[in-house]
């Protein structure tokens, strides 16, 4: 409840308090000032005697306001009870003198909180005769033209309350609809708040999720890289040298020490492109069209196979994280290209294609069969299911189409998404 709707309810309760006092004030004053209005000292000492118990019957129901307040403006029997007393009170003022009926109108304030369902219309109307006789001239008319005003004014006054009273009734009904749908709402808020929150946290522990997932890949791909390249170099070094130990003459010893210093030489070659792909460096000054070219450019350099770069469909400035991913994709394809594959061609083919971002590879190697890979190899390395890894974690796909001495083609598909 707002803190207007507080002040609404406090000055309710408050004319509801007062109200019947400062009523029943204004008509023993009008009624001290029209004595004549009254039959000698005995209507005074009765109008007298009904004063002193409308104020006993006001101050006892003030009263019991501190246990009413749990129950709200519910109707009860003690309401009931409060309300028909006063209402006969009234009556029996206005009957006294008219001008009490002004005391009468306590019974159109009220109404609808004291008495239950049905008896609230009689009441409006017991409270409707009060004040008719009153503006009528005065309980019980004298005439027969005094009748006729009496119940046309009864029928006035009963007709304009009730239909206030309706309007009363549909108000505080739409009022208390409001107040449903208001905290309705503030639930529904605070729910939403709740699944906000829920949907924040999920969003932190899958990044965290993504990170662990990065760092766990990056581990696998390094371990492949020293098996495939440094493992199986220092393989090759230890056996050129243990030929030159078991060797007899000094051209023989050196050939093989030649080829010993060669494989080292690239073996420290491999190790250091290995450390250099912990982290997308060509990706620091270029987008991922210029990083790509350099990085095969520099691969056909390295190995001496002729490989190719080619751009197609409008550039697109992609987010870091989407050209980290295919640069790594590029990057272990063309490893593979160089290990396996026995290539003499190699083209490359990055591709912007409307809502998605498209890295070919393709090789006229040996090729091989696809289904006969295993899962994961036995070095715990990336290979195919590494780079099919890497695209799905940006909700894109790999595909590999190869056959025995047929090369290989290789395709990831990624959607496209433009850098902040």
């Amino acid at each position: 409840m707002t803190a207007a709707d507080t002040d609404i309810e406090r000055r309710w309760e408050q004319m509801h308090t007062l109200g019947p006092y400062g009523l029943l004030g204004v008509g023993v004053v009008l009624s001290a000032g029209a004595a004549d209005l009254m039959d000698g000292p005995a209507d005074w000492y009765a109008s007298g005697a009904l004063v002193v118990a409308a104020i006993v019957l006001q101050l006892w129901w003030n009263g019991t306001r501190h246990r009413r307040a749990g129950r709200g403006r519910t109707p009860s029997p003690a309401g009931t009870a409060y309300y028909v007393l006063r209402w006969a009170i009234a009556f029996a003022l206005t009957w006294i003198n008219p001008l009490f009926g002004f005391y009468a109108a306590t019974g159109l304030m009220d109404a609808d909180e004291l008495l239950p369902g049905g008896w609230r219309r009689l009441g409006v109307f017991g409270a409707a005769v009060t004040m008719a006789g009153s503006q009528s001239g005065g309980l019980p008319p004298k005439s027969t033209g005094q009748w006729f005003l009496f119940g046309g004014l009864v029928v006035v006054n009963t007709v304009l309350q009730l239909v206030v009273a309706h309007f009363i009734e549909q108000e505080e009904r739409r009022s208390r609809e409001r107040a449903v749908t208001i905290a309705e709402l503030e639930r529904t808020n605070t729910a939403l708040q709740q699944a906000l929150d829920e949907n924040a946290a999920l969003h932190s522990q899958l990044l965290v999720q993504a990170r662990e997932a990065g760092v766990s890949d990056e581990r696998r791909r390094l371990a492949a890289e020293i098996h495939d390249t440094l493992a199986q170099g220092l393989t090759g070094i230890i056996a050129q040298l243990q030929v030159v130990a078991g060797a007899s003459d000094l051209p023989t010893a050196r050939t093989h020490l030649d080829r010993a210093s060669a494989l080292a030489r690239h073996s420290l070659g491999e190790a250091r492109r290995s450390v250099h792909n912990l982290a997308p460096v060509a990706l620091e000054n270029d987008g991922l069209p210029q990083a790509l070219k350099s990085t095969v450019a520099e691969w056909a350099e390295r190995t001496g196979v002729r490989a190719e770069f080619t751009v197609t469909g409008t550039t697109e400035q992609l987010h870091d994280e989407l050209s980290a991913t295919l640069l790594r994709i590029a990057q272990e394809a063309l490893s593979n290209a160089a290990r396996h594959a026995r290539a003499n061609r190699v083209g490359v083919t990055l591709t912007f294609l409307g809502d998605e971002v498209i890295l070919d590879i393709r090789d006229d190697g040996r090729g091989f069969a696809p289904q006969a890979l295993p899962e994961r190899s036995h070095t715990g390395g990336f290979g195919l299911a590494g780079m099919r890894a890497r695209a799905e974690r940006m909700a894109g796909s790999l595909t590999v189409e190869s056959e025995p001495g047929q090369g290989t083609a290789l395709s990831a598909r990624v959607p496209l998404v433009r850098h902040d």
